[in-house]
C-alpha cells in the first residue's frame, strides 16, 4: 500500500514545476506543494523523507527563479 500524503506531495511538486512555465500559476502551485509536503512528512518512513527533502529542494529552487 502506497502513501497517499507522499504521493500527493511529489505530484504538488511536480505541478509546482510544470506551472513554473505559466508564471501567473507558480505561486499558487508552490503554496499548495508546500502543504502537501508538510502534511506528508509527519506520516512517512525515513526513506520517504529523504524523497521529500529532495522535493522540498526542487520547489526551493522553482522559488529562486
Amino acid at each position: 500500500m502506497s502513501n497517499q500524503l507522499f504521493q500527493s506531495a511529489r505530484e504538488a511538486v511536480m505541478n509546482a514545476e510544470k506551472a513554473h512555465m505559466h508564471s501567473s500559476f507558480v505561486q499558487n502551485e508552490i503554496d499548495v506543494a508546500k502543504n502537501a509536503l508538510s502534511s506528508a512528512f509527519a506520516n512517512t518512513t525515513e526513506a520517504e523523507q529523504r524523497q521529500l527533502r529532495e522535493l522540498q529542494d526542487r520547489l526551493q529552487s522553482l522559488e529562486g527563479k
